[in-house]
């Protein structure tokens, strides 16, 4: 690990507030707009930048920030989004709410929306029946990308979990993030793949830390 890096490294985490959006947006718009998932999901064109910023501005305000699980690293170079299983949502889909049609009709334009409502049944369908802790969105900035800060973040997050003794649950879009999640303790349960033509997302599952019974 490069020294000059460690003072980030050992960044203490804490939850996010509504100052933090704007800078959590545009962080993970760097992060996901090179995004396998994402990039075939959204529009083409100058305007795509914009409406990822505007898509994941809706997603942490309404989503994921009113339950306290979002959580900053690294003075704002990392980020991560949980939404815990007290959640009102009772699948947490990102994308399968009425009320986030217009977002999501700006994130698509037109011709792509079929392929939202594809990812957003497929992902319902592979939400665990569980109760659990599901991981929305995590983000490094690309320029400390391989520096631990997303090991880090995890680490720290799922402590809270664990804590909880609660499950976690994500789905991963880019399979070069796979070992991280792996050495995490995730495990691949199955391969999303909304239609023929998308890439796939894998499920995976956590299970709850499993405490030692008194004798």
């Amino acid at each position: 690990m490069n020294a000059a890096l460690r003072p980030l490294i050992d960044d203490a985490v804490r939850r996010a507030t509504l100052d933090d959006v704007p800078r959590m947006a545009r962080l993970f718009t760097a992060v996901f707009a090179s995004d396998p998932v994402f990039r075939w999901l959204t529009r083409a064109g100058r305007s795509r930048h914009a409406a990822l910023e505007r898509f994941f501005l809706r997603i942490l305000k309404s989503r994921t920030l009113p339950h306290g699980e979002t959580w900053l690293a690294a003075n704002g170079l990392a980020a991560a989004a949980w939404i815990p299983p007290y959640s009102p949502l009772s699948s947490p889909s990102i994308l399968d709410d009425l009320r986030m049609l217009p977002t999501i009709l700006r994130l698509t334009g037109l011709p792509r929306l079929a392929r939202g409502a594809a990812m957003a049944a497929a992902m319902a369908e592979g939400h665990p029946d569980q109760p659990c802790f599901y991981l929305a969105f995590i983000a490094v900035a690309p320029r400390l990308q391989g520096a631990g800060l997303g090991s880090l973040l995890l680490e720290r997050t799922l402590a809270r979990v664990d804590a909880a003794q609660a499950g976690a649950y994500l789905e991963n879009s880019n399979p070069r993030n796979l070992k991280l999640y792996e050495r995490a303790g995730f495990s691949v349960t199955r391969e999303i793949i909304a239609r023929r033509d998308a890439p796939p997302l894998f499920a995976m599952w956590r299970p709850a830390l499993q405490t030692a019974q008194a004798s």
